[in-house]
């Protein structure tokens, strides 16, 4: 078994592009993942439950971290909320993307690191602490600063409730990860066994995610799809480069250069699918890039493990 959940989380991008192919042949064979429950979103809970395996393999010496790499910390997050939030605007702006399209993009910029960005780090030979530390960090200061920036960004073209954001991100994300936290300090030996499962976990429930996002918005995606994708690569590769600049002028040294680049371009693009869902409803097209931004960060984010580990 432990085999199993070991292959599925190293073969995580093809399982994902395998999960977009039968979306795309069978998309009503998802349609159960964008559907609510006695009034509980199926999405939100799958976000969560990624979060609360997420709270699991924390411990309070990675928040210790961010007193030991302040520079390296304050660089990282500053570049999280300052360069992603302008740089999904300025792409929207210049391929000339509709509201919706726009909006997700622009969730997809205010998002906090993707739990992914760890793992990438780690088979790039990248710093692993400082690429936790970030993730987390981002993370519990995202309830605030997602939907500021978000508002500040779009909110002269779209009424939505910030408030409401703020109180989505506290029950997606923070309570699943103090869940996690507190069960890993309850039960450390048992948390460092579900370490073994945990990821490979995850990672179906963001094919699930992806899956079900992409099987509805179908049409909406095969008619777009040339535009958006070019915009999610060129987001994604650029966010890279300016990882790597920031790192740079910051004085950093290879391994946490490496690592910043990685935590700039991985987003938690499965909470900014949840966000887009539950606050512009109206808006379909909004969950798209947070979906497709998902598989495209996911595969490319393994190639370039692999080259960041043999030759940079």
């Amino acid at each position: 078994m432990k085999r199993i959940f070991k292959l599925i989380e190293k073969y995580f991008f093809i399982i994902i592009l395998v999960a977009v192919v039968i979306s795309l042949i069978y998309p009503s064979l998802f349609n159960w993942v964008l559907s609510e429950y006695n009034g509980i979103s199926i999405l939100n809970l799958l976000l969560s439950i990624v979060l609360f395996t997420m709270g699991t393999t924390l411990k309070v010496d990675d928040f210790v971290n961010v007193f030991k790499n302040p520079k390296e910390i304050a660089a990282g997050i500053s570049a999280q909320y300052i360069i992603m939030p302008l740089l999904a605007l300025a792409l929207a702006s210049i391929f000339s993307l509709n509201t919706a399209l726009t909006v997700g993009l622009i969730l997809v910029g205010t998002v906090p690191g993707g739990t992914a960005s760890d793992v990438i780090t780690f088979l790039a030979k990248g710093d692993v602490a400082l690429s936790v530390s970030l993730t987390a960090v981002s993370t519990i200061i995202s309830p605030i600063l997602t939907p500021i920036i978000t508002l500040f960004l779009i909110g002269n073209q779209i009424n939505f409730s910030p408030v409401d954001m703020f109180i989505s991100i506290i029950e997606i994300v923070i309570i699943p990860i103090i869940l996690g936290l507190i069960l890993n300090y309850k039960f450390p030996d048992f948390c460092e066994k579900l370490k073994d499962y945990l990821p490979a976990l995850s990672s179906i429930v963001i094919c699930l995610i992806v899956a079900g996002v992409i099987g509805v918005n179908k049409q909406a995606i095969l008619t777009s799809s040339s535009i958006i994708i070019i915009v999610i690569i060129v987001q994604y590769f650029l966010a890279m480069l300016l990882g790597f600049a920031v790192g740079y002028l910051a004085g950093m040294n290879r391994k946490q250069i490496i690592t910043v680049a990685i935590e700039l371009a991985f987003q938690n693009s499965g909470l900014s699918t949840g966000l887009a869902k539950t606050h512009f409803p109206s808006l379909s097209q909004a969950t798209v890039p947070g979906a497709l931004y998902s598989v495209w960060q996911n595969f490319a984010g393994s190639i370039l493990a692999y080259i960041f580990r043999r030759y940079v």
